[in-house]
Formats: structure tokens, C-alpha cells, sequence
């Protein structure tokens, strides 16, 4: 969108990435940021980690949290999804064992930016990078997927609001309307 990264755009009085934080924190332990401008970040206080391959978009941003976390899996969120509910990510995360990948569907969409990987996605993910093949469920074929339904997600909050992620000005004026409207 040009100007400051959409992480630090205000919604609602708070920044995105504050509001990502404050969905996720009560749901998951160590917390860990993939950027390649940690300064931009340091006010909040958490580890971070640089992309392992750069310029490589959300998979590399993925492949690069997975590989630095602690444990066998990690949760992954997108940094502009200013409406994440703390529910929803119990709702996956509560099923990280289950399976390699587990994503909520929405529609005909994997919320490929709200998902659980386990570290066994590790390989199939680089080969993906290294070929330089981006798109996120491309490797889904190699590993266990387990998806979680729409109405699930539905229970705590409506999904268009949940997944809406910040693209565009109109984008960041829709989610200041909405962010007054949920209070």
C-alpha cells in the first residue's frame, strides 16, 4: 500500500500487529516474529527471526517461523488480519497433533495464514522454495491435512471478518468501520 508496513497501520486504536498479538498470545506459547526489519519491531518485545529465503512470500515466511520454533508445530498468522479471534486460534491449535497441516476452510479458501505446520512440512515446503513454486498448498498433497469447517470457525466469528486481511486504503477503511462496529 506504500508508507509504514500494514503491521503498524492503526485499526481501532491499536496497531494490526497489536491486535494479531493480543488474538493470538492467550492461545499458543512462544510467541516468534519472521521479519527482515526487526527494528520496526522491537517495541513489542518478542523474538524474531529473518526470512530463510527471502523474497520468497508467505511460504518462505512459514518455512522460516516452522523452522525456528520450538516444538514439533508452530501456529502461523499473517500480520495484517486486524480481526483474529482468540477462540479460533484455540480452535486449530487445540488440533496440532492431529495431522501435519491444520486449516480452517472457508468456502472453496484454505486460510493458508491461519494454520497450524508441523516441522514435518519442513522438507516438502523448501522444495517448493527452492524451485521457486510460492503458492502455499502445493505441498499439500505430501503431508496429512486436516481442515477445520467453516461452521466451526463461524461459532466465535463471522469468517469474512476473522480471515479479513489488509491490503488496499479501501481494505484499511473497511476495517476501521469494522473495528468501531465490534467496539
Amino acid at each position: 500500500m506504500g508508507g509504514p508496513p500494514k503491521a503498524l497501520l492503526d485499526v481501532g486504536g491499536r496497531r494490526i500487529i497489536e491486535r494479531v498479538l493480543a488474538a493470538v498470545a492467550p492461545a499458543v506459547g512462544n510467541l516468534l516474529l519472521v521479519t527482515n526489519t526487526p527494528d520496526l519491531y522491537r517495541f513489542l518485545g518478542l523474538p524474531t527471526v529473518p526470512d530463510v529465503y527471502p523474497e520468497h512470500g508467505s511460504l518462505g515466511g512459514i518455512y522460516s517461523g516452522l523452522k525456528a520454533a520450538p516444538g514439533e508445530a508452530a501456529f502461523t498468522v499473517a500480520c495484517d488480519m486486524p480481526f483474529l479471534h482468540p477462540e479460533i486460534v484455540r480452535l486449530v491449535v487445540a488440533r496440532a497433533a492431529d495431522a501435519d497441516v491444520v486449516i480452517p476452510r472457508v468456502g472453496d479458501q484454505l486460510e493458508t495464514m491461519h494454520a497450524v505446520y508441523g516441522k514435518g512440512c519442513l522438507p516438502h515446503i523448501e522444495e517448493r522454495l527452492l524451485a521457486g513454486r510460492l503458492k502455499i498448498v502445493g505441498f499439500f498433497d505430501h503431508v496429512r491435512v486436516l481442515e477445520i469447517p467453516e461452521a466451526a470457525v463461524a461459532a466465535w466469528r463471522s469468517p469474512d471478518v476473522a480471515f479479513m486481511n489488509v491490503n488496499t486504503p479501501e481494505e484499511l477503511e473497511q476495517a476501521r468501520r469494522i473495528a468501531k462496529e465490534l467496539g
